[in-house]
């Protein structure tokens, strides 16, 4: 079983990336740990510890080749498409809104009663006309929870409760719109009225889902949206523009430039331009040797009788660690593998087992790992690598606590 320690924090001067590997250098001789050693490398986004020049992941690198940097897939994938979002100038507008949302609706306990009442309401009006039905784990009550970056899948959560809950949001914000005790409530009020952690392989195969839908989106995706954002503006009474008018940003008016229709800005400076944009971030974010390593990774599956293990992916794997498998160690290994698979599906004791970390334990308490040592040692090398990507942005978020207290005491 993998396990972490804690080996300590470490005061720096600077966050220069030379300050920075200094220090976690030392932090490793303090402990006598060797660099060459260190085979995986967890850090947050920031641009100093996983740029490609002169940043913290390459100068430990450039000492120790298969210290092996990925950022948090699942996290990646999250900013990816949520910044990209942001970023345009037609979109971006949602994310404001649904934080004005948040803190109009959501700033007491009263106004959350509020919702909760008129959500009620609007149920059991439904009940009795016979819109919708009744039963166990039917009309549960919906929320409207604060999204977060690292909180995967939150804004779309966030997004499709809002979708849910118009009507009962409509009616809340129109009576703090009413009885809003500060002016600035009253105008955001206003304001409003108009308009798990992934296993780290998982991880990798959502990043490949999420590009192939959202190319078929990009394909077949527009008369799909139309026709659901079509019936969401009539259910509502929302006014739907014509699509064949020209369009005219709002707050200004139309001063004599290109008349460029709404259907045009809509379908193809939005919906395919977001889309664009975020395949082209995809793209950038997920490089191939990241994938390559973790598409190998994948070929270790125990399940279905080793369906899908691909030894040939196996020795691709032990190849990204020289240091470790040299040529003739990795002619072993070849060897090693043929036995192990027929081993393996014959063997009922490793049957049924869910991850590597599962096999793992397995293989020791069997004393397998003595009889396959060079598989064994390429096991551990993978599992390091999700140990040390999720767990390091969940410990970024336990620091929040820290910086909290002492924000406002800088010599503390």
């Amino acid at each position: 079983m993998v396990l972490e320690q804690f080996l300590g924090i470490v005061h720096v001067a600077d966050t220069t990336t030379f300050s920075l590997k200094e220090a976690i250098i030392a932090l490793i001789n303090e402990h006598s740990l060797s660099l060459s050693s260190v085979h995986g490398q967890g850090y947050d986004g920031a641009s100093n510890m996983k740029g490609e020049i002169n940043c913290l992941k390459t100068l430990i690198m450039n000492e120790t080749p298969s210290a092996y940097y990925i950022h948090c897939f699942a996290h990646q994938l999250q900013l990816t498409l949520v910044v990209i979002s942001k970023k345009s100038k037609d979109c971006g507008w949602i994310f404001d809104t649904l934080g004005d949302l948040l803190n109009v609706v959501g700033v007491s306990c009263k106004r959350k009663d509020m919702l909760r009442e008129k959500q009620a309401e609007i149920v059991v009006k439904a009940l009795e006309d016979g819109e919708i039905e009744s039963g166990k784990g039917l009309n549960q009550e919906l929320g409207l929870g604060r999204s977060g970056d690292t909180r995967w899948g939150s804004h779309y959560k966030l997004i499709l409760n809002v979708i849910a809950l118009y009507p009962v949001i409509c009616g809340v914000v129109d009576s703090i719109g009413n009885d809003a005790r500060s002016d600035d409530d009253a105008r955001k009020a206003d304001h409003l009225c108009k308009k798990k952690d992934q296993d780290i392989v998982n991880a990798m195969s959502l990043v490949s889902l999420t590009k192939e839908r959202l190319q078929d989106m990009r394909e077949n995706g527009w008369e799909s949206l139309i026709e659901t954002t079509t019936s969401f503006c009539d259910k509502n009474g929302i006014t739907i523009i014509d699509m064949d008018d020209v369009f005219v940003s709002p707050g200004t008016k139309n001063r004599g430039g290109l008349d460029t229709k709404n259907d045009h800005h809509f379908r193809i400076e939005v919906f395919l331009g977001v889309i664009d944009l975020q395949l082209q971030e995809i793209n950038n974010k997920f490089n191939e040797a990241s994938m390559e390593l973790l598409n190998c990774m994948s070929s270790f599956s125990q399940l279905n009788n080793l369906s899908s293990f691909d030894k040939h992916k196996v020795l691709k794997l032990a190849e990204f660690y020289p240091n470790e498998f040299s040529n003739v160690e990795l002619l072993s290994l070849d060897d090693q593998l043929d036995i192990y698979i027929a081993d393996m599906r014959r063997n009922n004791r490793f049957c049924g087992l869910k991850d590597l970390g599962e096999l793992s334990m397995k293989l020791v308490e069997t004393e397998k790992h003595q009889v396959y040592q060079r598989f064994y040692l390429l096991i551990k090398l993978v599992l390091i690598l999700p140990v040390a990507t999720t767990s390091v942005e969940r410990a970024f978020s336990s620091m929040k606590i820290v910086k909290n207290r002492l924000r406002n005491s800088m010599g503390d």
